[in-house]
């Protein structure tokens, strides 16, 4: 591997590219086998950042992965090759390790080179040798937080026989057969070939989500009341794909419940990943809750007013009038000043960044977990005493930042103790919080952190509104469900019950609570 260039601007990574030489392979020139071939991605970013665009020719336009290990973009070069070197140009948004894969058919891959702590830039492998028809960059750990992004993928060789090179039509008819609250089945009619099709690329927002032998496909595990675009496209056993589908919208069906609906997640807005609390709000934008509650850091890297502004605001901030915020370790580092300006008087109804209010049969307490987390606070735990002590709802429920037990690489919090035996002392429901970057939900646990099913409280944390996720958790005692994902809380409140979806980013339904009964 010859490690050429690290990227620049677009002009000078063009000219670097421009000035590659065509070379002979034995006695016949190897010519550029990949431009504008037909590529298949583990997914895009959005669709302005497709697999096509890595195989263009112009090294201006870049594949982009979500984020997430592993993600691949594969290009079938339309014949059986020869192949005799191959470069790849990244994005700073690169690749630290990843693999170089052949395959005959597009399904079985072998290995053809193996990088490991790779700076990014353009890597080109030379006397490779191998035969494929398809080739793969297999990414397998990210250099940044972000996903994969690669300028251009060049696969260089000499054509060698024919075999079957013809794919079959673009299936016809897709529609949306049926629908539940969390599936929806397609179907479409059959392609054409000359020789057969052997299976069916489903798609959905771009991203192929599932195959399928026949003419139907149920996607499941969606968020209810949610619309997605999907799209189809044929493949035979040669491994010829076909054109796709023109998209089609589907949608699942909403839940049937005149509940109160709110929107939750913490850990939110940050400068170095726009894309992922963009697509968070727009989550909560199709929850359409009635109001939205935060469980801190909802601004990066140190909460000030010029931070809010710029990131924040463009995204959840919309959602500014309807939230119920409370604060995080990270708005500390600007003593609240930010947090406070930009929030007003909804952070700080009486004065404090403490307060409480009541929804249908909840009672619900915002607190400021930063002072209590360090050793004080004694004045809000004395506030929050008071408080509980006078509400007359049947349910109680909590929500502040750190977490007192977690499983996530912080661990438990023992000096989070008082906010949480106090909500244990008035037999509350349920706590969310946030700090570690995934999301978790317990049994009741009592105040030493061990199941109580008849009076321990329930814990959760929610802290996949848009910052990295950390995913070097490890499950402790009474954990129901554990995950590394972005998404938002939908948290329906109906009469004495509650329940919540954890709808991905993507519309996926990543887990279901509930309905639980307040005690």
């Amino acid at each position: 591997m010859n490690r050429l260039v690290k990227p620049g601007t677009a002009a000078i990574v063009a000219i670097v590219l421009l000035a590659q030489p065509v070379t002979a392979s034995g006695a016949t020139a190897e010519s550029l086998l990949s431009v504008n071939k037909r590529t298949t991605t583990s997914t895009v970013e959005s669709e302005g950042f497709s697999g096509a665009l890595a195989v263009d020719g112009d090294s201006t336009t870049r594949w982009a992965s979500l984020e997430g290990d592993p993600q691949w973009i594969a290009v079938d070069l339309g014949g059986p090759a020869d192949i005799s070197r191959i470069k790849v140009l990244w994005e700073s948004a690169h690749a630290k390790d990843y693999q170089v894969q052949a395959s005959d058919d597009g399904q079985n891959w072998r290995d053809v080179k193996t990088v490991v702590g790779s700076d990014g830039g353009l890597d080109e492998f030379t006397g490779l040798n191998t035969s494929a028809r398809h080739v793969r960059i297999f990414g397998t750990a990210r250099a940044t937080v972000y996903g994969y992004s690669l300028w251009e993928l060049e696969v260089y060789g000499v054509r060698t026989g024919d075999g079957d090179i013809q794919p079959p039509s673009v299936p016809t008819g897709l529609r949306q057969a049926s629908s539940t609250t969390e599936s929806i089945t397609l179907g479409w009619t059959a392609s054409s070939d000359n020789v057969g099709v052997t299976e069916y690329e489903v798609l959905r927002n771009g991203n192929v989500i599932g195959r399928s032998a026949t003419t139907s496909y149920t996607d499941t595990s969606l968020a209810s009341g949610f619309d997605f675009q999907y799209a189809v496209r044929a493949r035979d056993a040669a491994g010829n794909l076909s054109g796709s589908t023109m998209p089609v919208r589907a949608s699942t069906r909403p839940t049937a419940s005149d509940g109160i609906v709110i929107a939750l997640a913490g850990d939110i807005a940050k400068a170095e990943l726009p894309s992922e609390h963009q697509r968070t709000a727009e989550l909560v934008r199709k929850i359409n809750p009635r109001y939205v509650l935060t469980v801190g850091d909802n601004q990066y890297d140190d909460g000030t007013i010029e931070e809010f502004r710029t990131y924040y605001d463009k995204t959840w901030g919309r959602f500014k009038k309807i939230t119920k915020p409370t604060p995080g370790n990270h708005e500390w580092n600007n003593e609240l000043a930010g947090y406070k300006q930009y929030f007003g008087k909804i952070a700080t109804p009486k004065g404090k960044p403490y307060y409480s209010f009541d929804v249908g049969a909840f009672h619900f307490v915002a607190l400021d977990s930063d002072p209590v987390y360090n050793g004080g606070g004694a004045e809000q735990v004395a506030w929050l005493r008071k408080d509980l002590a006078k509400t007359k709802k049947s349910c109680i429920a909590g929500y502040w930042h750190h977490p007192r037990f977690n499983s996530g690489n912080s661990g438990d919090a023992k000096s989070i103790a008082p906010l949480w035996n106090e909500l244990a002392r008035a037999k509350a429901d349920v706590v969310f919080a946030g700090h570690d970057h995934h999301y978790e939900r317990t049994k009741p646990l009592d105040v030493d952190g061990h199941v109580d099913e008849a009076n321990g409280v329930r814990s959760v944390i929610a802290g996949i509104g848009g910052d990295s996720l950390y995913l070097d958790y490890k499950a402790r005692e009474g954990v129901e469900k554990i995950l590394g994902k972005h998404g938002v809380m939908k948290l329906v409140l109906k009469g004495k019950t509650y329940s919540w979806e954890i709808i991905g980013t993507n519309g996926e339904l990543l887990d279901k609570a509930g309905p639980y009964t307040c005690r």
